[in-house]
């Protein structure tokens, strides 16, 4: 897993509408990465809505906000009209960013161990660097944290 103030792992995936998209594309501006476990889930569904509702606030602070999910670029495609999500959506099925930010773990439900993603935040400076690691987050306050920590280093 990356470390704070350590370069974020980079990557290329595709968005929902098939576009490649790479974490240096977003150079000279934070960037928040939010891997969550799969769309039109509950606890991703209020994750995902909490991001959209600050979405422009995000947008004032020059912050982009990227979730990244295993599901296909289809499944990101319905999720997004569905709640009028106005961020990116990335889809990793191959686990390659997903892997490389450390989130892909072993998780116990009901007694029941399984690999999946751990939902996680990592908030990215203007120069690639890990300024923040949120790990196992609340979907309901993931992203205010992130907001009123982003307003904490102004």
């Amino acid at each position: 897993m990356p470390e704070i103030n350590t370069k974020a792992p980079e990557f290329t995936l595709f968005d929902k509408d098939g576009n490649a998209v790479s974490l240096s594309d977003f150079a000279g501006k934070k960037v928040i990465l939010y891997f969550y476990p799969r769309d039109n889930t509950p606890g991703c569904t209020r994750q995902a809505q909490a991001y959209a509702a600050l979405f422009p606030e995000f947008a004032k602070r020059n912050t982009v906000v990227i979730g990244i999910s295993k599901d296909s670029q289809a499944s990101h495609q319905k999720f997004a009209a569905k709640y009028e999500l106005p961020f990116i959506l990335l889809s990793d099925p191959e686990l390659i960013a997903i892997q490389s930010y450390g989130v892909w773990q072993e998780k116990k439900n009901y007694g029941k161990v399984s690999m999946g993603v751990v939902r996680s935040t990592f908030l990215i400076d203007e120069n690639g660097l890990i300024e923040k690691i949120d790990m196992k987050v609340k979907p309901d306050n993931d992203a205010q944290n992130m907001l009123d920590y982003i307003d904490s280093i102004k």
